[in-house]
């Protein structure tokens, strides 16, 4: 939907730092300075909106009574990684520095995305964790968020690798078309055999489905070893970055990260990175809000 008259929302679209924004403003007046949501859209950073977003946003906007900003970076391929998480970057400390212009208390701000805006959420957070410039984030709202792109192999992974809209190999191969990459790559790393054994050493206490509770795991089957395969590896460094896959940032980030809500679906390949992050966040003496859709999906 294009951005049109609400009665009871002011609708613009503005520029924030040189990044297209939305911005959703409740007409009733307010005796207090509202809250702020900055939204991340999903897509796999290939496709979705601000269009595609509308309705949610608007009615974030209405239900909360908060000022909602909803961030249109501009997507892969055609615009390389990281842009898009340097994007939402840009937009949030813009948001941030600049919040009471548009009614909004700067330390009453959080940040939110579902899939890969969920990705972009996690990375903005831990970007701006240390920063004493600008406001603190007061939460992130991580809605099946992907954080991790080393295990594609964890029980949601096998429970549903079939499951519409975002199977197993779908997974992957929107990866690699986010990133640009040769898409005959995808059953390498399907089977695991992108990652050296030392690099699944140093993350096997944060990526392992040992942590995930038992009743995530009815049928589970461990894989069988795999080969790597160093030119794979070298061909996706970017996968063990933690812009790319937040899961692997270092306990020292992610002690400091705002309270976190995380929405997990059972019928989603990512649900267990969720699971996986709200342990490392709760082991950390984050705040962790969950919420479990049974007869969710992705």
């Amino acid at each position: 939907l294009p951005a049109c008259r609400d009665s009871q929302l002011f609708i613009k679209d503005l520029h924030f730092d040189g990044v297209p924004t939305r911005i959703y403003i409740p007409r009733e007046p307010s005796a207090s300075k509202r809250r702020g949501v900055i939204f991340i859209h999903g897509g796999c950073g290939i496709f979705g909106s601000i269009r595609s977003y509308e309705r949610i946003c608007r009615y974030i906007a209405r239900k909360s009574d908060s000022v909602v900003v909803s961030v249109g970076y501009h997507l892969a391929p055609e615009h390389k990684y990281p842009a898009q998480t340097l994007e939402c970057l840009t937009a949030t400390v813009h948001f941030l520095k600049t919040a009471e212009t548009y009614g909004v208390d700067p330390t009453r701000i959080i940040v939110c995305g579902d899939s890969v805006g969920g990705t972009f959420t996690a990375s903005v957070c831990q970007e701006l964790r240390r920063r004493t410039d600008i406001p603190k984030i007061r939460a992130q709202v991580l809605i099946y968020p992907f954080l991790q792109a080393l295990n594609f192999n964890l029980p949601s992974h096998q429970k549903n690798a079939t499951v519409a809209f975002l199977s197993q190999e779908r997974t992957v191969h929107f990866i690699l078309k986010y990133l640009n990459k040769d898409c005959s790559l995808k059953e390498p790393i399907l089977a695991g055999s992108h990652v050296p054994e030392s690099i699944n050493l140093k993350y096997k206490k944060w990526i392992n489905p040992d942590l995930i509770p038992d009743e995530f795991k009815l049928g589970y089957k461990p894989p069988l070893p795999t080969l790597f395969l160093p030119q794979v590896y070298e061909e996706v460094q970017e996968l063990f970055e933690p812009w790319f896959s937040p899961l692997l940032a270092e306990d020292a980030v992610v002690c400091g990260l705002p309270d976190t809500c995380i929405v997990t679906c059972e019928h989603d390949v990512l649900r267990d990175e969720g699971l996986l992050y709200k342990k490392r966040l709760e082991d950390n003496n984050v705040r962790v809000t969950w919420h479990h859709m049974e007869k969710g999906f992705h």
